[in-house]
Order: C-alpha cells, then sequence, then structure tokens
C-alpha cells in the first residue's frame, strides 16, 4: 500500500450521466443518446470493480474522511443506487465518525422521498444546482431546471438536517449586473449554509464557444464579472457567509465542503467513474472517460486508468502555492524563496501585510481578483 505522510483519504464518485447537455458545459458527461450501449442501471457494479482495484492498491486500514458524488447528475440515477454505491465504500474501507458525504444534486429530480432514502442511506450533505435564479439566464446556460425547485428542494433537505450548499455561476452572455443580484439575493434568502460562486469560463468545444465565435451571444466581460464578485463577497459577508477559498463562502468552518478542503491541501483521493482523476502520494492518474471504454476495460479485469503522471517537486511547488494562495487561511511564506516578489505583491495590494509579517499570504479581494497573477509572480 502507497500513502502520503499524514494524508487522509477521500472518495470522488463520478456520475456522468445528464439529461441534457448545457451548452457552457465541458465536463465529462453523456446524455441517454450518447451512453453507446452503457446502461445507466449498471453502474453500481462498474464501480464495484473499480471498487476491488482500489482496495488492492489502497489496503483498507483508513478510513474516508469525504465521500463525493459528482458530474454529471447524480441524482439521475435511483437514490438506492447511490445509498449502494455508499455502502460498498463504507464494507470496503469505513468512513470516519465525523465524514462528509455529499452529492451534487438537480433540484428538478429530488422530492421528499428521493432524499430521506439519501439521508437514511449515510448521505449528510447536498449541493444543489441553481446557477441563476433568473430563467432568461438559466435560458442562455441551457439549464433546464425550474427556478422554484430551488427552495423548494433545498426547504426539504434542511428538514432531514442535511448540511446544504447551492452553486452559482456569474458572468453569462447578456447577464446584467441586476440580473446577477437577483440571483444572489435569491441564495441568500434560501439561509443554506454554504454558496459556490464561479466566473463563467468559455470553454473550447462547447457549444457556448461556438456560439459566442459566430456572434450570436456576446462574450463575457471580464471587468463586469470582477464587479459581480465584489458585489457578490459584500452581500454573501452581510448574510454571515464567509470566503473560505476564492470562489465558496460558508456560514462557519463546520460547514465549509471538506472534501474540497482536502484537495486544495493536497491529501489523498481515489476517483471512481469515467473520467475521474485520482492523487495518492505525488501521483495523479485519471479514467478513460467514455462509459462504454470504462466498462469495457472493467470487465475485462483491466484498470480503467487511462494515463498517469508522478509529480516532480517543482510541480508538487506549483500545485501547493496555486491551490492553497485561493484558500482565506493561507500559503505559508517560508516554501516561498522569492521576497521581492512577495515585498511587490504587499505594495501593490494584492496580498495582506499584516498577514504576511505573521507568515501567512493571505489574498486580498483584489488579490482574489487577480489569484491568477499573484501565483504567476510567486512561482
Amino acid at each position: 500500500m502507497r500513502r502520503s505522510s499524514l494524508a487522509t483519504l477521500h472518495a470522488y464518485v463520478h456520475v456522468p450521466f445528464c439529461r441534457v447537455r448545457c451548452g457552457y458545459c465541458d465536463f465529462n458527461t453523456y446524455t441517454a443518446t450518447e451512453l453507446q450501449g452503457f446502461s445507466q442501471s449498471d453502474f453500481v457494479n462498474q464501480f464495484a470493480k473499480e471498487l476491488e482495484i482500489s482496495k488492492r492498491v489502497l489496503g483498507t486500514d483508513r478510513e474516508l474522511e469525504s465521500i463525493f458524488f459528482g458530474g454529471g447528475t447524480p441524482t439521475q440515477l435511483p437514490a438506492s443506487d447511490l445509498v449502494d454505491v455508499l455502502a460498498l465504500l463504507r464494507d470496503s474501507f469505513g468512513i470516519a465518525k465525523n465524514a462528509e458525504v455529499t452529492t451534487e444534486a438537480n433540484p428538478d429530480n429530488v422530492d421528499g422521498q428521493y432524499l430521506e432514502a439519501l439521508r437514511e442511506g449515510g448521505f449528510n450533505r447536498i449541493s444543489f444546482g441553481m446557477q441563476s435564479a433568473v430563467p432568461e439566464v438559466l435560458e442562455t446556460l441551457e439549464r433546464t431546471h425550474t427556478p422554484a425547485n430551488v427552495p423548494k428542494s433545498l426547504r426539504l433537505a434542511k428538514e432531514l438536517e442535511f448540511q446544504t450548499s447551492v452553486d452559482l455561476i456569474y458572468g453569462a452572455p447578456k447577464e446584467t449586473m441586476d440580473e446577477w443580484k437577483r440571483s444572489v439575493d435569491a441564495a441568500i434568502e434560501l439561509e443554506t449554509d454554504h454558496i459556490s460562486a464561479y466566473a463563467l469560463i468559455v470553454e473550447e468545444g462547447t457549444k457556448l464557444a461556438r456560439q459566442i465565435k459566430r456572434g450570436e451571444l456576446p462574450e463575457p466581460d471580464e471587468d463586469l464579472q470582477a464587479a459581480k464578485y465584489e458585489w457578490a463577497d459584500a452581500q454573501f459577508a452581510s448574510a454571515g457567509l464567509n470566503w473560505y477559498e476564492l470562489s465558496n463562502w460558508s456560514r462557519s468552518p463546520e460547514t465549509e465542503s471538506k472534501h474540497n478542503v482536502a484537495y486544495w491541501v493536497g491529501n489523498d483521493w481515489w476517483g471512481y467513474g469515467p473520467g475521474a482523476h485520482s492523487h495518492l502520494a505525488g501521483e495523479r492518474w485519471w479514467n478513460v472517460k467514455h462509459p462504454s471504454a470504462y466498462a469495457g476495460k472493467l470487465t475485462e479485469g483491466l484498470s480503467p486508468e487511462a494515463e498517469r503522471e508522478t509529480l516532480t517537486a517543482e510541480q508538487k511547488f506549483e500545485e501547493r502555492v496555486l491551490l492553497e494562495s485561493r484558500l482565506a487561511s493561507g500559503l505559508d511564506l517560508s516554501l516561498i524563496q522569492n521576497k521581492e516578489a512577495v515585498a511587490s505583491l504587499i505594495a501593490d495590494g494584492l496580498i495582506d501585510p499584516k498577514s504576511a509579517i505573521g507568515g501567512k499570504l493571505i489574498l486580498t479581494l483584489q488579490g482574489r481578483l487577480l489569484a491568477d497573477l499573484v501565483v504567476r509572480r510567486l512561482v
């Protein structure tokens, strides 16, 4: 068994199914017509085969500290399938007493019965894909859920004592500041434990990128995106939600996404499912993308791994700077040899001077808006 010294162990389960493909999305997802013979009903069976491989590699003496079901849309599967996968992980590795067990969810395809089955099966956190409260913005993004179902689903989740989170996207083509304010206000009114807000990135190869290239939609306005971030950050703070990572705000340290923090601080995780990425003791690998290719390898008794890389010392350093500088807890400045770069970042108002004196690099609000520039200067 290989492991990182003192690293905790986490599991990610990629459920690559969606009812429709959103125009902006470049995730590894597939609609029913794109599965090329793979059946969604076979997902648990194929997962179990990869689980056996992970047990041989990892051993079974470390409990899982968090588990995250992402996609795609995990709730495209029956609740019983998600619960069965969780039970297999529990039986194989054990789940730590205070572990966080999350699934992403589409507010349109869960109801009280579905959520109750998840809660009884061991899930304790649910993240709803809200994106926007404005129908016109959702239409541009090609999101098909009904906005009214977000508060309804979240209320049901809270009644079942789930920790709750919602995802927002800002900067959609033609989205105005007033429309973004409506979405932020609607998210705050939900009184959720956690909000993620991501700037729209136009990814090559997506339908949205083609629409922009043809002039059918305007490119996102970077200055307007920055203004939207600043406004949202102020509103979240006023509502008692504090930033702990560039795109994430939480009501308390206890409701931060422990799973995502595990990624940002470089712990170990195994990613199950088509296209899922894993990291263990400085090695990273990823599975073949298409569900049929994934199932084909496992059926032949082979690992579904597509490629892997062993991180060099330089890559580990660069990744640590990139990821930990995004956190409100900051980056240990003893790692940085280029003190002149640190001094210039303080002078430019991009990192907090008081924290720097105490040995931590913590981004200011302006620094958060220019986080990529900060990292380039440091590495």
